[in-house]
């Protein structure tokens, strides 16, 4: 089970990065073109991955959801941030506890009154951008880590 939600974070943080300037449907309809793309987003095996995948992906044949975003930043990052995933995982004893670690591991139930009160960025995941950055992750801004919080329930 640990391995498994490890890889769910892991594939949520990377779509979550392929959002970036983009719409979230456009993501969301792409998501079983990334899933293929990258093995299920088994965090071992994109690490593995050798230099060459980036240009497989980037030319791989199709248009639309059938596709990725063929952008060589964002392919880099999903490799690169699987690698850095493995070694949190080492330190933290799993990426879920990594990641969880930031909300001292309980989800924050906030009562908004009013839609336009939601922020679009929180402390917890300016602190989690700046390690995640810290650490050499790609595409983790702190809006992006605040919508991957609230996509895995660490933030409501």
């Amino acid at each position: 089970p640990g391995r498994s939600r490890d890889n769910k974070l892991f594939e949520m943080l990377s779509l979550e990065g392929a959002q970036a300037g983009l719409s979230w449907d456009t993501i969301l309809r792409k998501r079983e073109a990334y899933r293929r793309a990258f093995d299920n987003f088994d965090i071992a095996k994109v690490a593995a991955y050798p230099p060459s995948k980036v240009t497989s992906l980037l030319k791989s044949p199709g248009e639309g959801s059938a596709v990725i975003v063929k952008n060589r930043g964002k392919i880099e990052s999903v490799i690169r941030n699987a690698k850095l995933s493995l070694q949190a995982a080492e330190e933290y004893g799993s990426f879920c506890k990594f990641l969880w670690s930031f909300m001292k591991g309980r989800p924050k139930v906030n009562r908004w009154k009013n839609m336009k009160r939601i922020p679009v960025v929180t402390k917890e995941a300016i602190e989690m951008s700046k390690e995640l950055k810290k650490r050499g992750f790609g595409f983790v801004g702190p809006t992006i880590c605040y919508a991957l919080m609230q996509s895995v329930g660490m933030v409501n």
